[in-house]
């Protein structure tokens, strides 16, 4: 397979698409249950998950992920296996303190600003985490854009003294002028997500000096290559994260990280212990921190298929729909 050419080896059968729906762990990004689709292709499976309130262009971009995968396959790797942080959700100091010392990671990423008024939370939240990793282990935050400036400021300030010292904060305000501003007022590293996947020009964050990391996200970026070229464009250190894929689309975040030419940074691709269940029989869970990074897509299990294929009618027929529209915007 060309390392640089979407080289397709066949067409993906949209006809035969299974739509699932698996219950979360706890409510993670406003969400209980992750819904979405696979699709199978020449190469294997690819998954279809764009969140239900993206328009169609934006969700073009994860169907050509998953196309990608079940067609194209994915460049070489350069390493075998990927670091990866925990994720702490909005939960509270003991329940951090038990998935931070049960995931054998060093890093962990703990989500905050869940409400308006979750400082005390956030604080207690981050702590714990400190606690449970020791001064070695290095603690991230995740805002999702969700403060103005003068907040980002003051509550970064806060949060990095409870957590003994912040690795970085990822996208704390929405758009990459209220980065640029924070970031030259905090002495916090400031990573960009929303800012980068969701950018015409990936890279005016960098020009911009709006962040010192890049969060990468391929099933958004539209595909292992097309996230290469943005890692390149970006031209900051940079981290994959997942989109909350079963094993089947984190397979491809998993082979981007695998096959960036640097990674600095532990990636943020164990959020499979944010759901009830998978689709494979041989889910993609780190082991001691580490994720091993899988030769192909791997293929569902049937069971498990049956297990979690939606439910309801009406929200498979607006996935089916929701398909035949994005594909239609495909090249």
């Amino acid at each position: 397979m060309n390392d640089h050419a979407f080289q397709s080896a066949g067409a993906p059968d949209f006809d035969a698409a299974i739509v699932y729906a698996i219950p979360m762990r706890t409510r993670f990004r406003g969400i209980t249950v992750r819904e979405g689709m696979l699709i199978p292709g020449p190469l294997g499976w690819g998954e279809f998950c764009a969140f239900a309130e993206y328009d169609d262009r934006e969700a073009a971009a994860w169907l050509a992920t998953a196309v990608e995968q079940a067609t194209a396959g994915w460049p070489e790797p350069v390493r075998d296996r990927v670091p990866v942080n925990c994720i702490v959700p909005a939960v509270g100091p003991e329940r951090a303190r038990e998935i931070v010392a049960g995931s054998g990671c060093r890093t962990a990423k703990v989500k905050v600003a869940d409400h308006p008024d979750s400082l005390a939370e956030d604080l207690d939240r981050v702590a714990a985490t400190r606690e449970a990793l020791g001064p070695d282990g290095a603690v991230r935050i995740d805002a999702n854009a969700v403060w103005d400036v003068e907040t980002a400021v003051e509550r970064i300030a806060l949060i990095d003294k409870a957590a003994g010292g912040l690795e970085y904060v990822e996208q704390p305000c929405r758009t990459i002028e209220e980065l640029a501003q924070v970031r030259r007022r905090v002495n916090v590293r400031i990573a960009a997500d929303e800012s980068i996947r969701r950018a015409e020009d990936p890279m005016r964050v960098a020009v911009a000096g709006a962040a010192d990391v890049a969060v990468l996200k391929c099933t958004p970026l539209g595909g292992v290559r097309r996230a290469l070229q943005v890692a390149e464009a970006a031209g900051l250190p940079a981290i994959v994260s997942s989109a909350l894929e079963s094993s089947v689309g984190l397979a491809a975040q998993i082979r981007l990280a695998a096959t960036l030419p640097e990674l600095e940074f532990a990636c943020g691709l164990d959020t499979l212990s944010l759901f009830t269940g998978d689709l494979v029989s041989e889910s993609l869970r780190p082991v001691d921190g580490y994720l091993t990074v899988p030769a192909s897509p791997p293929t569902p299990d049937p069971e498990l298929v049956e297990r979690y294929r939606h439910p309801d009618p009406e929200r498979e027929r607006w996935w089916r729909q929701r398909l035949e529209r994005v594909a239609a915007l495909l090249p």
